[in-house]
């Protein structure tokens, strides 16, 4: 049985990992990201999923690591959200993947642009705490049309459909 290692002990994180990943055995770990809080831009944001995804793969040989990461991307000065994720496989090699993106509105903006994360800001808004591990600022912005769990979950389709791909290739 394959063993995965999940950089995070995020509920929703977890949970997308385990529905995409049925038949493996499933590690949830704290895994540095190296990157900012709140991450500002795409690259920034693929690179903490990297960097959980090599942390975890490290801890057991022969493991698969996966990183994911939600964070904040411009386009033309208009923020939205953004998400990444990254799978490290035994030998090493990196997939990567993005997901959905959504425009912020700008009472969001403006309070991110003070230094706040999104986290909280939502969790100031909404009064409900742990939205990370729950539905997540998407699922606030789409009425829970679609939930953190669910971005996630298609991120983790997409990293290990090109990983099984890249095994018969």
């Amino acid at each position: 049985m394959q063993t995965i290692i999940l950089g995070s002990t995020n509920k929703a994180k977890l949970a997308a990992v385990r529905r995409v990943f049925t038949d493996a055995k499933i590690e949830s770990i704290s895994a540095p990201s190296n990157v900012s809080a709140q991450p500002f831009t795409d690259e920034e944001t693929l690179e903490g999923a990297i960097n959980r995804a090599g942390f975890c793969q490290k801890q057991k040989q022969g493991s698969i690591g996966i990183g994911l990461e939600g964070g904040i991307m411009t386009i033309n000065g208009q923020y939205y959200l953004c998400n990444w994720g990254a799978l490290v496989d035994p030998s090493g090699r990196i997939f990567h993947a993005g997901g959905a993106r959504i425009l912020l509105p700008d009472s969001i903006v403006k309070a991110l642009e003070t230094g706040e994360e999104l986290g909280d800001i939502m969790a100031k808004l909404t009064e409900k705490h742990d939205i990370r591990h729950h539905q997540g600022t998407i699922g606030i912005l789409t009425n829970n049309l679609v939930n953190r769990e669910a971005m996630f979950t298609h991120v983790v389709k997409l990293l290990k459909g090109q990983y099984l791909q890249s095994l018969s290739l």
